[in-house]
């Protein structure tokens, strides 16, 4: 079976630590190319990491014919110029979430993939493709829970690195864009539908000119749902589903360790119980389901569309924290 073949733009640790593993342990894919800011640097992550090609520029990257796809986990900032600069390459892109800085700036990506139809591009909100994840989106559509009235989604680590790019506003750092967006995607993935209306609240952090602790409230047809976000608190994660006849938790729902076994809680008349999910590794389904849809010319697992509805929320999240009041959704 034919691979994609994958070039990597930068040396970001989400790639190095993740994804480049996951695509070098896939069945439908293969690192070819990686590329840096220098060629020293680019040469030196290709030997620790065992990739074929290294250069030192992303633009030497995207001239590669040889290369089928490109994965761009570079900041924030970057995500919408090196993919529209990779579309028009002719490479396929799996571009690192948020898709852009705000919905204006991603509009310039949609429009570039809309002029090239036979390119496939999509967010890679990785955790999807994990199957207590799945498992969690088969309980709310069978009815086990009853009808979800509330989720409550919680994602936090420390950080403390003033040089790092996530507290850098002109890259599009701070915590609702780089760990608030997953409790947003969380809602709208479980919900399948888009909220009524949200409000945020953003805590300032003396010295720093990001967001490091941020909350909201999206108000969903039937039910809503709230998260906190912070990069300056002990790390922790959780979510927490609540129907009307059952209770569901998933206790690592962001960044479970590859291939091992994941355990939910599922608390129905004061009764717990346990559900465990396969071995997985959900940066290895995701690149190998983006990979399916390029060999056989088929729409991606997640269209530009909830990209673009996630990152929507995203601006109302910081008007709404701005303005101190509830934003509509149009």
């Amino acid at each position: 079976m034919k691979k994609l073949r994958w070039g990597v733009l930068s040396s970001a640790k989400i790639g190095r630590a993740h994804v480049i593993p996951a695509i070098q342990t896939s069945l439908l894919g293969e690192v070819v190319a990686i590329a840096s800011r220098t060629q020293e640097s680019a040469e030196k992550i290709a030997k620790e990491l065992g990739i074929k090609h290294a250069f030192g520029s992303y633009e030497a990257l995207l001239a590669d014919p040889t290369i089928d796809a490109i994965y761009n986990p570079l900041p924030n900032h970057l995500h919408v110029p090196l993919s529209i600069a990779a579309i028009q390459a002719g490479k396929h892109v799996l571009c690192e979430k948020p898709l852009g800085l705000n919905s204006a700036d991603v509009k310039a990506l949609v429009d570039c993939a809309a002029a090239h139809p036979h390119i496939k591009i999509m967010e890679a909100f990785m955790y999807r493709f994990h199957p207590q994840w799945q498992k969690a989106l088969e309980l709310v559509r069978s009815g086990n829970l009853g009808q979800v009235r509330h989720i409550h989604s919680h994602f936090a680590y420390s950080n403390h690195d003033e040089n790092n790019i996530r507290h850098k506003p002109e890259m599009g750092g701070g915590a609702l864009m780089d760990i608030g967006c997953y409790c947003i995607s969380l809602a709208r993935f479980l919900y399948e539908e888009e909220p009524l209306q949200v409000i945020g609240q953003i805590t300032p952090y003396a010295g720093h000119d990001v967001d490091c602790f941020v909350s909201g409230l999206l108000e969903f047809a039937d039910g809503n749902a709230s998260f906190t976000a912070s990069t300056k608190s002990e790390p922790e994660q959780y979510v927490d589903i609540h129907g009307e006849h059952g209770r569901l938790r998933l206790h690592i729902p962001f960044n479970p360790i590859g291939d091992t076994v994941q355990h939910l809680t599922l608390t129905q008349n004061s009764v717990r119980s346990e559900i465990v999910t396969i071995p997985s590794n959900h940066y290895r389904n995701m690149t190998d389901s983006f990979a399916q849809s390029v060999i056989h010319n088929t729409p991606v697992p997640t269209p530009l569309r909830d990209a673009v509805a996630n990152m929507k929320i995203i601006d109302a999240i910081f008007a709404s924290a701005a303005q101190k009041e509830w934003i509509s959704i149009e």
